[in-house]
């Protein structure tokens, strides 16, 4: 089976929410308002489909620029280092398509992305409280290195915060 990337699109969105949801602790739940708003104020917002069922999204991305009106803890904390980014919000494939590449062909869109727009590096986060061993592997392979880390949501949450130069 190969995948492709597309963008985000409103029917998209239960799909979305289900799968985002279902991936919670590795990202914050959200309802429906939440992510539609997250989606129509990033800076880019892909799906990844099966190639012949473009319509059901196995995974996706919610990406944003410097400069963006936006009151994530972990986005302001790279803003405070950088004004030269593509900051993944959050990415989530769907259980079941884990291991299959997915995440790869999303960040391959991801790093496309900042290079056509000359940023100089992809930040994102992963926790490490609680643990997530898989993605730090995962983002450790694509040479994400730690910059930092951070104590959020009331100090129930720790991430590791994740660069990678483009």
């Amino acid at each position: 089976m190969t995948f492709s990337i597309r963008s985000l699109v409103p029917d998209d969105l239960p799909r979305l929410l289900a799968l985002n949801n279902a991936a919670v602790p590795a990202v914050n739940e959200l309802d429906a308002p939440a992510l539609a708003a997250l989606a129509e104020h990033s800076h880019l917002a892909v799906a990844v489909v099966a190639d012949g069922a473009a319509d059901v999204a196995l995974g996706f991305a919610i990406l944003f620029v410097a400069g963006a009106d936006y009151e994530s803890e972990n986005y302001r904390w790279f803003s405070g280092r950088s004004t030269d980014f593509l900051y993944v919000d959050r990415i989530v494939v769907a259980d079941g398509f884990r291991g299959q590449g997915l995440g790869q062909v999303l960040y391959d869109a991801i790093f496309g992305a900042a290079r056509r727009e000359l940023l100089a590096e992809v930040l994102c986060e992963v926790n490490l409280e609680p643990p997530n061993p898989g993605s730090l592997a995962f983002h450790d392979r694509l040479g994400f290195t730690e910059v930092g880390q951070l104590s959020t949501k009331g100090d129930t949450v720790v991430v590791s915060l994740l660069a990678a130069s483009v």
